[in-house]
């Protein structure tokens, strides 16, 4: 499973559209992205990479994969 670019893996938020108003009034289409960090968990027995955004990481909506475990330690 790819890691989606911009969307939250547990809560999928993701980005927003809206005006950038300028002080005369100018609008043009501006985006605010979520705040994803990437975080390793386990996922049925596999440590996979996913993307979280930081209100998700602070309320432990997900259980990280412990260090030494994952890719590098099967081998």
């Amino acid at each position: 499973m790819a890691i989606d670019r911009h969307k939250c893996y547990v809560c999928d938020k993701g980005v927003t559209f809206g005006n950038a108003v300028s002080h005369a009034n100018n609008k043009t289409r501006r985006t605010w992205k979520p705040n994803l960090q990437v975080a390793r968990i386990l996922s049925d027995g596999k440590v996979i990479r996913i993307k979280v955004c930081t209100r998700c990481l602070h309320a432990n909506k997900i259980r990280r994969a412990p260090r030494g475990t994952g890719l590098a330690a099967a081998k």
